[in-house]
């Protein structure tokens, strides 16, 4: 099979590349190149990331006001995820890895 040569323009250089027909003559599977860019993409991820939950925070654990009279919402730890700096329910650190079937 061969094939004319362009150059960054989209012009012909004049040359000939021959390409092997069992690779290059084939239809593609539209389904297995989506699924070997997944599988690419997901084990480039690092999948360090995480945030904070509320048992990891350092702070007390006393009830932070009374329970009734404050006129503000009950409140029973500083380490809740509605205040500043507490704690946050978030996505944790896990292993992303796809392993496509050897199949395909």
């Amino acid at each position: 099979m061969k094939v004319a040569v362009l150059d960054k323009n989209g012009k012909d250089t004049g040359r000939k590349v021959d390409l092997s027909q069992d690779v290059f003559g084939i239809e593609p599977n539209n389904h297995a190149v989506y699924l070997d860019v997944k599988q690419y993409l997901a084990n480039q991820r690092q999948g360090t990331h995480k945030a904070k939950e509320k048992a990891e925070i350092t702070g007390s654990t006393r009830k932070l006001k009374k329970q009734k009279g404050t006129g503000t919402a009950r409140a029973g730890s500083i380490k809740s995820g509605l205040f500043k700096g507490g704690g946050r329910f978030s996505v944790l650190a896990r292993v992303t890895t796809v392993l496509n079937s050897t199949k395909i």
